[in-house]
């Protein structure tokens, strides 16, 4: 038993490094499916904000509040949304935080225990080394008659 361990139980073995590694690469892929999706979400409120905004003040709108379509003015909708909103984009900001954390976590675990992806190929690859762009696709303008 050693006496140099941290805070946090560190992985005695193999297994249990790689366990930890694959539990913050899950982590990571759920914060950004977070991101992803929240970020809908404000799209589709300012969807809402851009069409309301012209509108008459005592024109009659709907709203979904808890499953129950309620009626509404758009001068009582408006606000709600834009607050909605606001409050949307903090929890993205929050998230984008803790993201950054668990990157640097994941960096720092690969550090420590010298872990290096490989390829299908095997060749070995960092994390900071991926090629940007590297889809490959066809981009077809309209066709001219």
């Amino acid at each position: 038993m050693s006496g140099t361990s941290g805070s946090n139980k560190d992985p005695i073995n193999e297994q249990e490094v790689a366990a930890k590694y694959g539990n913050i690469r899950t982590e990571i892929n759920q914060i950004y499916t977070k991101i992803t999706e929240l970020e809908m979400e404000v799209s589709e409120h300012s969807l809402v904000l851009n069409a309301i905004q012209p509108l008459d003040p005592t024109r009659r709108c709907y709203r979904m509040i808890g499953g129950v379509l309620v009626e509404r003015t758009v001068k009582e909708v408006l606000p709600a949304v834009q607050q909605n909103k606001e409050g949307i984009e903090v929890v993205i900001a929050r998230l984008n935080e803790a993201l950054e954390r668990k990157k640097q976590e994941l960096t720092d675990f690969e550090s420590k225990y010298k872990i290096r992806i490989r390829k299908n190929d095997g060749e070995s690859v960092d994390g900071n080394s991926k090629k940007e762009g590297s889809a490959q696709g066809v981009l077809v303008g309209p066709a001219s008659t």
